[in-house]
């Protein structure tokens, strides 16, 4: 008798390492490709530093400026946080009222459509009526509503994306509408529920920077704002890339936490969500 060994944990994975890692090398080299356009860029056509700066200048300016950027991007990354939290929620929510009264969702979907189509930058002076200027509420409504719309549309998405069949399949063995919403409809929406949340990590962090010049202080907004009335093109550069930094270490949380909860999803390479 022939025993088939199964493979090891840790061989699946450093397996699984090394296919990340090979997937992130055309990222790498188009990224470095950009750098060094860049860099030939504006030593070629001699473009000046307040189009746009070389980026040893802004990487210089970065890491001397570390400490005042790492608060100020604290600052933000609180504010951008708990609008993600905020409107994800509320997003989420919203679409799982719309799941279950298909007629309300019908009435209202256009006016959410209409609610989105308004420039975020035209909500933040309104909140800051709405809520005390000096502090992080009118921030964080700002970077909430950036978030809801895409959450909620895809959230809806998936609820109503269960086949009929399924359903059938749980009425058939007396499945109530709630063990229906509980074992089926979740499950189907939880890979296009991850995806929005993807999206709105980045939205929030946009949201926060653009509420922060219409009122905050020593936040990455502020710093943008600031460092370019005073023609220090490199520390406004520095702020952006800070603002990315942590816009990606948001993408990359919910991206892991992605990948622990959907272990048990069979088809999530089909969908390209891994």
């Amino acid at each position: 008798m022939t025993v088939v060994a199964e493979p090891t944990p840790s061989g699946t994975v450093l397996a699984t390492v090394r296919t990340r890692l090979v997937d992130w090398i055309p990222a790498i080299v188009v990224f470095c490709a950009g750098i060094a356009v860049w860099q030939l860029s504006i030593e070629i056509f001699n473009i000046q530093k307040f189009l746009l700066p070389k980026p040893g200048a802004i990487i210089s300016a970065f890491w001397t400026q570390r400490g005042a950027l790492w608060r100020a991007g604290w600052l933000t990354l609180k504010e951008a946080l708990g609008g993600f939290a905020l409107g994800s929620a509320a997003g989420i929510l919203v679409a799982t009222v719309l799941a279950r009264f298909r007629r309300l969702g019908e009435a209202l979907m256009p006016i959410a459509i209409a609610a989105n189509a308004v420039p975020i930058i035209a909500f933040s002076p309104i909140f800051n009526a709405w809520f005390d200027p000096l502090s992080s509420k009118p921030r964080m409504a700002t970077a909430g509503v950036l978030c809801f719309f895409p959450v909620m549309v895809n959230t809806l998405r998936g609820l109503t994306s269960v086949r009929p069949a399924q359903v059938e399949l749980m009425r058939s063995y007396a499945g109530g509408e709630l063990q229906i919403f509980r074992r089926v409809r979740i499950p189907t929406a939880l890979p296009f529920v991850f995806s929005a949340l993807k999206v709105a990590t980045v939205l929030a962090m946009i949201g926060a920077i653009v509420a922060d010049y219409f009122g905050s202080f020593g936040s990455l907004g502020i710093t943008i704002k600031n460092s370019v009335a005073l023609f220090d093109f490199e520390t406004a550069w520095a702020a952006i890339l800070m603002a990315s930094i942590l816009g990606v270490l948001m993408y990359v949380a919910v991206s892991l936490v992605e990948r622990i909860v959907l272990q048990w999803d069979p088809t999530r390479q089909e969908r390209g969500t891994a």
